[in-house]
């Protein structure tokens, strides 16, 4: 999670056969010595405590969920299971909430305490979830796929809404609903994650929330160049969509996730990942403006981030406009975010093209 949330707005066999596979494009882990381990290395030493909490030096050394799930994941995904344990150990010890399965979304070291909201992010939860699925299954520990299904089905029952003839999946339990509207996150439909906890924690409701998120994406378009919103306001009534109050109206940070889920996913290239890429098109090679704001087109007066490229750059290829992301390594990147965007979408691309 990127921003505030509620302030800005008022069993083992059973188990191990759900988590045989990835369902769409299989978990092809990392092998030690290949470049990748490197970029670990890099995002460990720098981002990751010596008690397993992810720090974000960008955002004033504070911890999200988020990062502890990305975490979770890289750590699974370069088989280092002391690293692992330790951001596993932290995560619960520090940010589960004690009513339900989820976790605080954000931690302020400087704060006392330094949980002082116990409200959730929809996405931290989500990655915390796959990170532990994937860490049950590659090692051998069913208990880890058991906290894995509660997170899923808590996710299930306590964020998803009916809007209509649809489903929304809330970014957290407070502050997103209203008796006439719904505040969405696009980012937080995290597609390759989603479809992990649908087979670990089988309902009905996680086709829809995925087939739904789909065309939320699809439909909340704004803007000469027809890009997804950091945050969508969705009418209850009638469905209608706007960029949400309270946030910039931008195409920007949270967003450039959305072509990465989208890509790591191996979705058939659509209208949503051609209108990005046409934004990126208008401008010089490898520059975009880092963020557009939909309602006046006015872009950012500085370019796209590392991390935000290295998004760009995989989606090209998975578009097939180029012959490999060719991804720069996490040693460049100064910053928390730009290196995990980074290792996201080297991830992404491993497992749309397994070795």
């Amino acid at each position: 999670m990127r921003v505030a949330a509620a302030p800005h707005l008022a069993r083992r066999s059973v188990l191990t056969a759900a988590l045989g596979g990835v369902c769409c494009g299989a978990f092809v882990p990392a092998r030690a010595g290949d470049t990748g381990d490197d970029d670990w290395i890099s995002f460990r030493t720098r981002f990751v405590a010596g008690d397993g909490r992810i720090i974000d030096n960008g955002n004033g050394g504070v911890s999200h969920s988020e990062g502890q799930g990305w975490g979770l994941m890289f750590a699974v995904a370069f088989d280092d299971r002391a690293s692992f344990n330790r951001i596993y150990q932290w995560t619960r010890r520090v940010l589960r909430r004690p009513d339900n399965a989820l976790h605080a979304w954000r931690f302020v070291p400087a704060n006392r305490p330094p949980v002082g909201d116990l409200n959730n992010a929809t996405d931290g939860d989500i990655f915390i979830a796959a990170g532990l699925a994937r860490a049950g299954r590659r090692w051998g520990q069913p208990d880890l796929l058991r906290e894995a299904a509660a997170i899923a089905r808590d996710i299930v029952a306590l964020l998803v809404r009916e809007a209509g003839p649809q489903l929304v999946m809330l970014p957290g339990l407070q502050g997103f609903e209203s008796k006439t509207a719904f505040t969405v996150n696009p980012s937080y439909y995290a597609l390759p994650m989603i479809a992990e906890l649908a087979r670990l924690a089988p309902s009905p409701k996680w086709d829809r929330v995925q087939t739904d998120g789909r065309a939320l994406m699809e439909r909340g378009r704004f803007g000469k160049w027809g890009l997804p919103p950091d945050w969508l306001h969705m009418n209850r009534a009638g469905g209608a969509l706007a960029p949400a109050s309270g946030w910039p109206p931008r195409f920007g940070f949270d967003a450039i996730r959305v072509p990465l889920w989208h890509t790591w996913q191996s979705d058939p290239v659509g209208d949503l990942l051609r209108a990005v890429e046409r934004y990126w098109s208008d401008f010089p090679a490898d520059a975009p403006p880092a963020w557009a704001d939909l309602e006046t087109n006015e872009t950012a007066p500085y370019p796209v981030t590392p991390g935000m490229a290295a998004v760009m750059r995989l989606t090209q290829a998975g578009m097939g406009l180029r012959a490999n992301p060719d991804l720069p390594p996490v040693a460049s990147a100064g910053k928390y975010y730009d290196a995990a965007l980074m290792l996201l979408s080297r991830l992404a691309w491993q497992e749309r093209r397994p070795a």
